[in-house]
C-alpha cells in the first residue's frame, strides 16, 4: 500500500513539474519593460483566446460575404432495384434486377432577398471590428498590469535598498557604542537599545527581501514564464516620470473616448446590432433566385438498337380476292440490339433545366416575426452597454484622477517632511555621539526619518503607478 502511495505521489509531482517546465523560461539577462511587455502579449492566455475569437469572428465575416455568392452542388447515386418497377428509359413496367445511377449537378443564385445578405456582410464586418478592439483591449489591460507589477518591484528594490542603508547606520552606531562600552564610557541601556533597534532593521530587511522577490513571482506569473531566483529588471529612475500631468480629467475622458479600445467596441457592438435588425427585417420579403441543374441517369435495363436492313415479310393479315385468301406482305426493319456502355449513357442522357424562383414568405409560425424582436432586443442591449461602459470609464477616470492628484499632493508633502526629518537626525546624531541626548531620542529622531524615507519611496512609485492608469485610459502604453 505504501508502495503503491508513493509511487502515486512521484507520478503526481513528475506531471506538476512536466506542466511546470512547459513554461517558457525568462530571457537571459535584464529584463526590461519593453521585453518584458512583449513577453506578456506573447504568453498570456487571455490574449490568445481573444486572438481566437478575433480569428473566428474574421471567418464568420469571410462567409456571409460568400453567401451572396451561387452555389454549387453535386450530386452522385448507386443503387439496386429488386421486383416491378419502371424502366426510367422506357417508361414500362419490368420485373427484373435492376442497377442504377443519377449523376446531377446544381446551382442557386440569390438575386434579390431584402438586403438581408448585404446587411449580413455588414453585421459581421462590423462585429469583426469589435473584435479586433476585443484583442486590442486585452493586450492594453496586460501591458497596464505589467507595467505595474515592474513599478511594484522596483518600489521595493528601493525600499528594500534604503532599509539596508538604515541597517547599516545602526550598525555603525552599534560598533561605536560597543567600542565605547568596552572602555567604560557608555550606558549599557544605550547599547541594548541600538541593538535591538538594528534586529529591527534586520527584520525589515528580511520582509523586504521576501516582498521583492514575491513581486517578481507575481510578474513571472503574469508573463507566464518561469521564476528564476536570478531574476533581474532594468533600472527605470522614477524622476524622470514626476513632473505635473497635463491633461485634465475632462480631457482625459474626451480621449478615452476615442482610442479607449472597449468603448469603441461596444460601439461597433452596437451598429452591428443595427444591421442585424434589417438583416431580419429583409428576411420577411419575398426573394428571388436562379437555379439550374444537370443530370443524367444510368440503368442496367437500358437497351439500344442499330438498324440493319429492310425485308418484306408475311403477317397473319388477309383480304379475300376470287373467294380466296390472300395474305399481306409488309416492309419489317430488322434492328440489332445491344447494351449501351457506362460512359455511352452518361453522355446521350444528359439533361439540363433552367429556372427563375419567387419564394414569398406567407407564414412560418412567427419565425420571422421574433426573430426581428429579438434582433431589437438584442440592439436595446447592446445600447445600454455603451451606456454603462462609458458611464463607468469616466467614474473611473474620474477617481483615477483624483487618486492621482492626491498621490502628487502627498509626494511633495514627504519630500518637505523628509527634508525636515533628515535635518532633525543629523541634529540628533550630533548630540547623541557627543552624548547630550539619550538612545531614546536618537531613535525615535531614526525611526521617523527611516519611516519618512520609505513612505517618500512608496509615494513616488504610487505617483508613477497613477499617471501610468490615466495614460491607459488615452492608449498611450502600446
Amino acid at each position: 500500500m505504501c508502495k503503491r502511495f508513493l509511487l502515486a505521489t512521484v507520478m503526481l509531482l513528475g506531471s506538476f513539474c512536466m506542466k511546470i517546465s512547459a513554461q517558457e523560461a525568462l530571457p537571459p539577462g535584464e529584463l526590461t519593460l519593453e521585453n518584458a511587455i512583449a513577453l506578456g502579449i506573447k504568453n498570456n492566455f487571455d490574449v490568445q483566446q481573444s486572438e481566437l475569437d478575433m480569428q473566428s469572428s474574421k471567418i464568420l465575416w469571410r462567409q456571409a460575404q460568400l453567401n451572396r455568392l451561387p452555389d454549387l452542388n453535386a450530386f452522385i447515386g448507386h443503387g439496386v432495384q429488386q421486383g416491378r418497377s419502371i424502366d426510367p428509359f422506357t417508361n414500362s413496367y419490368i420485373n427484373q434486377t435492376l442497377r442504377y445511377a443519377n449523376y446531377n449537378a446544381s446551382s442557386n443564385t440569390p438575386i434579390f432577398a431584402g438586403l438581408s445578405l448585404h446587411n449580413q456582410v455588414k453585421q459581421q464586418s462590423l462585429a469583426y471590428e469589435a473584435s479586433r478592439l476585443d484583442l486590442q483591449q486585452s493586450k492594453d489591460n496586460l501591458t497596464l498590469n505589467v507595467i505595474l507589477g515592474y513599478l511594484d518591484i522596483l518600489s521595493l528594490e528601493d525600499q528594500l535598498l534604503a532599509l539596508e542603508n538604515q541597517y547599516e547606520l545602526s550598525r555603525q552606531q552599534v560598533i561605536r557604542l560597543e567600542t565605547l562600552d568596552s572602555s567604560g564610557a557608555a550606558k549599557p541601556y544605550e547599547l541594548s537599545d541600538l541593538k535591538g533597534a538594528m534586529a529591527g532593521n534586520e527584520i525589515a530587511i528580511i520582509n523586504g527581501r521576501n516582498n521583492v522577490e514575491t513581486a517578481k513571482i507575481n510578474l513571472c506569473q503574469l508573463l507566464n514564464v518561469t521564476y528564476s531566483k536570478n531574476m533581474t529588471i532594468q533600472k527605470i529612475s522614477p524622476e524622470q516620470f514626476l513632473v505635473p500631468y497635463a491633461e485634465t480629467s475632462e480631457q482625459v475622458y474626451s480621449t478615452a473616448l476615442q482610442e479607449f479600445a472597449m468603448i469603441r467596441a461596444a460601439y461597433l457592438r452596437k451598429k452591428s446590432a443595427e444591421k442585424w435588425v434589417k438583416a431580419t427585417v429583409g428576411m420577411k420579403f419575398p426573394t428571388i433566385g436562379f437555379n439550374a441543374q444537370a443530370g443524367s441517369p444510368i440503368s442496367s435495363s437500358a437497351n439500344n438498337q442499330n438498324f440493319i436492313n429492310s425485308t418484306i415479310v408475311e403477317t397473319q393479315d388477309y383480304v379475300i380476292v376470287n373467294g380466296g385468301n390472300s395474305y399481306v406482305y409488309k416492309e419489317q426493319n430488322n434492328f440489332y440490339n445491344w447494351k449501351p456502355s457506362y460512359g455511352n449513357q452518361l453522355r446521350n442522357n444528359i439533361s439540363t433545366s433552367f429556372s427563375i424562383n419567387l419564394n414569398i414568405p406567407l407564414f412560418n409560425a412567427g419565425v420571422a416575426h421574433n426573430r426581428t424582436k429579438n434582433a431589437k432586443i438584442l440592439l436595446e442591449s447592446r445600447k445600454i452597454t455603451e451606456t454603462n461602459i462609458r458611464t463607468r470609464l469616466q467614474q473611473n477616470i474620474e477617481q483615477a484622477y483624483l487618486n492621482m492628484t492626491t498621490a502628487a499632493g502627498r509626494h511633495k508633502t514627504l519630500l518637505e517632511q523628509l527634508a525636515a526629518f533628515e535635518e532633525s537626525f543629523r541634529a540628533a546624531d550630533i548630540r547623541f555621539n557627543e552624548g547630550v541626548v539619550t538612545s531614546v531620542d536618537y531613535l525615535t529622531v531614526k525611526n521617523r526619518r527611516d519611516a519618512s524615507e520609505i513612505n517618500l519611496i512608496i509615494a513616488r512609485y504610487d505617483y508613477v503607478l497613477r499617471t501610468k492608469i490615466l495614460d491607459y485610459y488615452q492608449g498611450r502604453n502600446r
